[in-house]
């Protein structure tokens, strides 16, 4: 995991460069930080939850490109239940009529809660928004992707794995007056090779800005994956540092 980070790092800077050498338009950098976390300690029980986010992005009129990060760690009775990391470098590529665009992405996921050891996904696809405005933005998305899991099964099993999934993507996003905003974001991946397997992940938010770069966020996150029968549920809320420049 650790080279993979060390990649995006190192690539973000390059792809931006590239943008900004091929097209005339103005760059636009975009960065996004969550911290959130909850702890819970009395004379019989100690838990406690860690969420941290960090995305940033480059984007120009026809071409834009996204690296994001999060990671949630958690304990209960000193049993780790959560060092769930996804690290995320995609890029979206403007050049038809308008609302549509192409992208591409790749991604690394490790999750102890969903016995995932190691889960690489590369894929393409198209994605069209149907409102596009600073207020309202509704977008879905369809792909195909390639996926190399390492997983564990029956909590005990180990097995690695290929295969081709069809992704689909809704996501959307509706601000009031700048100061209050609800999005979400949700993934069905179903395999094309094996029946009755699928990935599911959504994540909704709210989010109150109380400056104009600081907002306090409550976040629901939930993810499914039927092959390892796993699934998690987190509520967090905390502050969240958003910004262009």
């Amino acid at each position: 995991m650790r080279y993979q980070l060390v990649l995006l790092i190192i690539l973000t800077p390059w792809l931006a460069a590239t943008a900004e050498a091929q097209y005339n338009d103005s760059v636009f950098y975009h960065y996004n930080a969550v911290a959130s976390g909850s702890v819970n300690k009395t004379k019989d029980i100690s838990n406690y939850l860690l969420n941290n986010a960090l995305r940033f992005g480059v984007k120009k009129e026809s071409v834009s490109f996204n690296l994001s990060n999060t990671w949630v760690y958690g304990q209960q009775q000193k049993a780790i239940t959560n060092n769930d990391y996804t690290g995320t470098l995609d890029f979206n590529l403007y050049k038809t009529f308008k609302n549509f665009y192409y992208w591409g992405l790749g991604t690394y996921t490790t999750s102890v809660s969903l016995k995932v050891n190691n889960q690489y996904q590369y894929g393409v696809g198209v994605a069209y928004s149907i409102f596009d405005t600073t207020d309202i933005y509704l977008n879905f998305s369809n792909g195909i992707i390639y996926e190399n899991s390492d997983i564990i099964l029956n909590d005990t099993t180990r097995e690695v794995y290929n295969t081709f999934r069809n992704s689909f993507r809704l996501s959307f996003k509706f601000t009031v007056r700048k100061i209050f905003t609800v999005s979400g974001v949700g993934f069905l991946q179903n395999s094309l090779q094996y029946k009755n397997d699928y990935i599911l992940k959504t994540n909704l938010s709210a989010s109150v800005r109380l400056r104009k770069w600081v907002s306090f966020t409550a976040g629901l996150t939930f993810n499914q994956i039927s092959r390892t029968e796993r699934e998690n549920f987190l509520f967090t809320y905390g502050i969240t540092i958003d910004d262009y420049f």
